[in-house]
């Protein structure tokens, strides 16, 4: 039974950690970039696009294609930098030991 109670309090500590690990994350920004920085993503800690950022050299109407192409890198580069983020913090959290669907 003490192992029973133990074990609740870790659980329960490990939940306040995530819930504030949660709150800083959706309080900051990740930047990803395509094309040499000529396409700029911003996105929050929750995966949700804050800006997009185009400079006036890559928007060439008989090319929308590549723009498109470049805002589709540039958003999954910026996603992949919240989730590296989520996986460092994760791990700092559990130890290392994978709770999928915590984030």
């Amino acid at each position: 039974m003490k192992n029973l109670n133990q074990m609740m309090k870790q659980v329960k500590k490990i939940q306040a950690q995530m819930e504030k690990a949660q709150e800083e994350l959706a309080q900051k920004t990740f930047e990803g970039t395509a094309g040499g920085g000529v396409v700029t993503v911003i996105v929050n800690g929750k995966k949700e696009v804050q800006q997009v950022l185009l400079k006036p050299e890559v928007v060439d109407p008989e090319d929308l294609e590549m723009l498109q192409d470049l805002i589709v890198a540039a958003t999954n580069d910026a996603l992949k930098k919240v989730d590296e983020v989520i996986a460092s913090d994760l791990g700092k959290i559990t130890g290392g030991f994978n709770l999928p669907g915590l984030f």
